[in-house]
């Protein structure tokens, strides 16, 4: 559907200034680098903790974007602009949502809980696209913002809508029930985690139920007495599911076996039982609620069964993942909608060291037509894609839609494409790989990723950008920042850091030396970058890729002048670092007059000076800290008298960002506070995840040992097993012999033995349920970095910075 830049101000009850009042809009966006079609994009310019985002409104502009909602003014806007002026900018998008949403009038199921939103979103998808054309919440979008952008995906082709709905407060949820309007509701659960907005259970559990205020029916677990309880003041029809009596679904077992659970219930006095392919309790109870509305939908019980046995994992992340030939792949292989599509499409256009970008597509589900199709095609177009790989007989039969500007492969199924694409022609590409889930795609997965072994670092990228944000809320109005990706990215991989900060516009990235640099800009990054340790070998290079060298003594500073004047080189970008007490890198206060007239030259430009806080973190030296900014300020002050322009000045570090504000300057380097590790006021989430697998277990019997020199002593008869990982990998020596433990099926279990160079024994035989090839968690969510440095007597830096090269980088993004 599409609405009138008339109508929206209308809707809105916004002030229209338009030079066209019947421009019509069919897409709304809210993030400036996420704009696919701006000629037909109304953008919303909100103001959050974290942005202003009126400052991007000209750079819209320049992009071809001509309709805005605003709520403040915006100087020196072109005529043929379009805007709606509103008093607040989010209230006026729920509300053109809400409008939407009131326009179709098919069943709209709202999913609110704790927990398990998305996984019964995404299962209730697969257990019910046979029979419906769903719409549903692209992954989580469940907040006050992702909610409207939902519900603006509803359209006349569709006759089913799923929708979820996070709160973390009280009166947030009464403005997503005007958007959702759900029709039939689901509450997953009510915990008592995440409580920190609500006084009690019961108010949480009543706040997350005003969401079905005005629903037909609502589905529950009532073996809960707080939500029973708080369910029963709905006037909505009730369906219950749980082990009492009272229950409409009354669970009688669940039987788990290896392969999966057998859940037992009695429904209107007659025994149905499921299976699923899942044994863990979360699942089960997923599984449950999603049977209660196949119930409701009066869905025949075998063919329940069936499609419950059916059920697969929800992959809540998109990866990124090394690939044969110099590749790369995206594996988005679960699923396939226009919306799922965008996601992953803008996913890709972040990794801008790939120039050839390739797409391997299924059909899509369901009877799509051929506007459908045309549909995808131009977002391909868009998304930059020049070659494509359609696998399924409705691309075939619509192979005229696809025009010139992409290279065609088309197999009318998976076996084709196995037996008759030459992967070997694939080469130093960007390859996403989307499908629907019965096409079977992980088999083409499989095919295109690099074979290393199980060991592999996961780095959230969604996590690096939530903690980029948390520490952009700390700065003040105008400071820039500075992101620290030397030593490969403290281990993460810096040309896939790099672009993903360049993407959400960081001003500066720094690295240690000009080779890390010169790999960035040969991955596209054109952000400007320090080089903080330069020698006279690199000069030519510090020239040629356009790196900004760190300029800390006379020699450095001098050879680096008369280089440029032998090269007839000015005013070339530099940035001197000055020694205020780290006794490292760097100009003394002494050396303050000599060096003033050196940087006079007209060869350079101060871009900036700089020092490093020794201290920042630490309280107990808050006193020598503030030492080294007041010495910083006044040699930064002799400085200034020396030049006839003014540079930026930094020496606040990840710490000093929010402990001490008013060292922020002109600009702030953020470095480990980027992964995660930093003050626990800014909620930061820990980016990076080593995990590897258990090789194999075998009993040991008392008395024997494990590993080298007999180190392993086994006290008692034991399960002794060995994880692929060693000290090559970056699991140090001295984690050895009960020093170190890992994160095994919940439980922590000690290193046995020596750790060697490419495997390590671990004891398990306290930990219940452990089997060859279960996943290890080396550190991560469950096995904090910091603990595992502690117990290696080094620091957080040291264990990321050490994770070996041949350890494979797995990139997801949420």
């Amino acid at each position: 559907m599409e609405y009138s830049i008339k109508d929206i101000a209308s809707i809105t009850g916004g002030d229209l200034q338009t030079a066209n009042p019947e421009t019509t809009i069919r897409y709304i966006a809210i993030d400036s680098r996420r704009i696919l079609f701006p000629e037909r994009t109304l953008f919303f310019a909100l103001v959050t903790t974290h942005r202003n985002a009126h400052i991007f409104i000209h750079d819209l502009i320049k992009a071809g974007v001509t309709n805005f909602v605003v709520s403040e003014p915006v100087a020196d806007i072109p005529l043929n602009i379009n805007s709606v002026r509103v008093k607040d900018g989010l209230q006026a998008l729920q509300m053109l949502a809400a409008y939407h949403r009131a326009q179709f009038n098919y069943p709209v199921i709202g999913i609110t809980g704790s927990n398990g939103k998305t996984i019964v979103k995404e299962w209730l998808n697969q257990l019910l696209e046979a029979d419906h054309n769903i719409v549903r919440s692209p992954k989580s979008y469940n907040s006050q913002v992702g909610v409207p952008l939902s519900a603006w995906q509803m359209s006349p082709e569709h006759d089913l809508a799923i929708f979820e709905a996070g709160i973390s407060t009280v009166k947030e949820m009464k403005r997503l029930e005007k958007i959702i309007h759900p029709t039939i509701g689901i509450l997953t659960n009510v915990l008592q985690a995440h409580d920190e907005g609500f006084d009690s259970k019961e108010q949480k559990a009543k706040e997350k139920l005003k969401l079905f205020s005005d629903s037909d029916l609502v589905i529950y677990n009532s073996d809960d007495k707080i939500v029973d309880k708080a369910a029963r003041e709905l006037s909505a029809r009730l369906f219950s599911w749980g082990k009492k009596d009272h229950a409409d679904l009354k669970i009688i077992s669940v039987d788990k076996e290896k392969a999966g659970a057998k859940i037992s219930a009695i429904f209107q006095d007659q025994n149905i039982l499921i299976t699923i392919p899942f044994t863990d309790e979360a699942s089960v109870q997923n599984a449950i609620t999603c049977w209660c509305l196949m119930l409701v939908f009066k869905i025949p019980a075998e063919v329940i069964q069936e499609r419950m046995l059916l059920l697969q994992a929800v992959e809540m992340r998109l990866q990124l993942q090394a690939g044969i030939n110099d590749c790369a792949v995206i594996d988005d292989s679960y699923s396939f909608d226009l919306n799922s599509l965008e996601i992953a499409l803008d996913f890709l256009k972040q990794q801008k060291q790939y120039t050839q970008r390739t797409i391997i597509v299924s059909d899509i589900p369901g009877d799509a037509t051929d506007e459908q199709y045309q549909k995808v095609i131009t977002l391909l177009h868009k998304g930059g894609i020049s070659k494509l790989i359609t696998i399924g007989k409705q691309w075939q039969h619509r192979s005229e839609l696809v025009d010139e500007n992409f290279k065609l492969y088309s197999f009318k199924n998976l076996d084709e494409f196995v037996e008759g694409f030459p992967l070997s022609s694939l080469h130093k590409e960007l390859i996403l790989i989307k499908g629907a889930r019965k096409f079977g795609f992980e088999r083409i997965v499989s095919l295109l990723i690099s074979k290393t072994h199980q060991t592999v670092m996961e780095i959230n990228l969604s996590a690096i950008i939530h903690n980029l944000n948390q520490h952009k809320s700390k700065l003040k109005p105008g400071t820039k920042l500075m992101a620290m990706v030397k030593a490969f990215g403290y281990g993460s991989g810096s040309s896939e850091l790099a672009s993903l900060l360049q993407f959400h516009q960081v001003d500066y990235l720094a690295v240690a030396y000009a080779d890390e640099g010169i790999d960035l800009r040969k991955s596209g990054i054109n952000l400007p970058i320090m080089i903080l340790n330069s020698d006279e070998a690199t000069f030519h290079n510090l020239i040629e890729y356009n790196l900004e060298p760190e300029l800390f003594s006379f020699g450095i500073l001098s050879s680096f002048i008369q280089y440029l004047k032998s090269q007839g080189i000015k005013n070339y970008p530099v940035h001197i670092k000055l020694d205020t007490g780290m006794h490292r890198l760097g100009f003394s206060g002494d050396d303050m007059d000599k060096l003033g007239l050196l940087i006079s030259s007209d060869h350079i430009t101060v871009k900036s000076v700089f020092s490093h806080l020794v201290a920042s973190e630490d309280g107990h030296e808050d006193v020598f800290t503030r030492q080294q900014f007041d010495l910083f300020q006044e040699c930064c002050n002799k400085l200034q008298h020396s030049l006839t322009y003014k540079f930026m000045r930094h020496i606040g570090n990840s710490a000093a960002i929010s402990r001490h504000s008013n060292m922020q300057l002109d600009m702030v380097r953020l470095g480990i506070g980027l992964y995660g590790i930093g003050e626990d006021s800014l909620h930061l989430i820990p980016a990076a995840t080593l995990k590897t697998t258990i090789a194999q277990i075998r009993e040991v019997k008392e008395g024997d040992t494990v590993g080298y020199n007999r180190k392993g002593k086994v006290l008692k008869d034991s399960l002794i097993a060995t994880i692929r990982i060693g000290y090559a990998d970056g699991f140090r020596r001295i984690l050895g012999n009960g020093a170190g433990k890992v994160w095994v099926n919940a439980h922590l279990a000690p290193v046995i033995g020596n750790v060697c160079m490419d495997m390590t024994m671990i004891d398990v035989t306290d930990v219940p349920g452990v089997k060859e090839n279960d996943t290890v968690e080396i550190f991560g969510s469950n096995l904090p970095v910091q603990q595992l440095a502690a117990w290696a007597n080094t620091i957080s830096y040291e264990i990321l910075t050490g994770v070996g090269q041949r350890v494979k980088r797995v990139y997801l993004q949420e």
